[in-house]
């Protein structure tokens, strides 16, 4: 007589990250912390007044090199959560003016977002994800609807002020976003801000000058939100018109 074998259970336990895949999360989280004690004096207004006779001369002597050396900087900084993402955007259009130094801006800036997300979904990520979607019920319907309408979500979390940049290089790891929508709703949607703080700092060397610090809340004021608002709207009716039709 022949025995029934047991039914193997269909739930698969995800494994934990090894030591290896936390390693670069875990440097950038010691690095984040170590850089805002150590740079904080290096990453102020203050510093890029004293030094910015310096700047312009070595931009001026090695054009190639300093846009190398800030992309790299402005990268790294973003990479590891530092306080001062909006300075270095600031300095890109002291530096370079409008044009190129939007797209210097928005390069350094998806670049370190990119290497913050891969570190993120290397280390806790994927296995967070896993979680979600083995626990069924309501968890596993948000991050389904969130799959639904990812690239309407992504912009918004770009074009919507109130977001911190770090928060949303870490979201779309934990929830498994793939790479390449990650990268280019990023890119595509840090580009109106980075015009408008580029712009801004295209002025900053008389700024600077007379010892006073920029503007930077010019982008909450009307001539700017508004039209940042209208492209966070039509980011957000893909998602409007299949609740629309799913009520219908």
């Amino acid at each position: 007589m022949l025995r029934a074998r047991p039914e193997r259970s269909l739930c698969v336990t995800q494994p934990a990250p090894s030591a290896f895949g936390r390693l670069p999360i875990l440097i950038l989280l010691g690095a984040a912390v170590l850089g805002a004690i150590l740079l904080r004096d290096w990453l102020s207004f203050e510093a890029l007044a004293e030094n910015r006779a310096a700047l312009l001369a070595f931009r001026d002597a090695n054009y190639g090199a300093a846009v190398a050396v800030f992309v790299a900087a402005y990268a790294a900084i973003v990479a590891f959560s530092l306080p001062g993402a909006l300075l270095c955007t600031l300095t890109g259009g002291f530096l370079f003016g409008l044009f190129p130094g939007a797209l210097y801006n928005v390069a350094a800036a998806s670049t370190g977002a990119v290497v913050l997300f891969l570190a993120a979904r290397a280390g806790f990520g994927a296995r967070f994800a896993a979680r979600m979607e083995s626990q069924g019920g309501a968890v596993a319907r948000l991050q389904a609807g969130l799959r639904d309408n990812e690239w309407s979500v992504l912009f918004l979390m770009r074009l919507v002020p109130v977001v911190p940049f770090f928060v949303a290089n870490l979201i779309p790891a934990f929830l498994n976003v793939p790479l390449h929508r990650f990268a280019v709703s990023t890119a595509l949607g840090i580009l109106p801000g980075a015009l408008v703080y580029t712009s801004v700092g295209t002025g900053l060397g008389e700024i600077l000058a007379r010892g006073e610090a920029p503007d930077v809340g010019v982008i909450f004021t009307a001539p700017v939100l508004l039209p940042l608002l209208g492209l966070a709207a039509l980011s957000a009716l893909p998602i409007v018109l299949k609740f629309w039709r799913r009520g219908r």
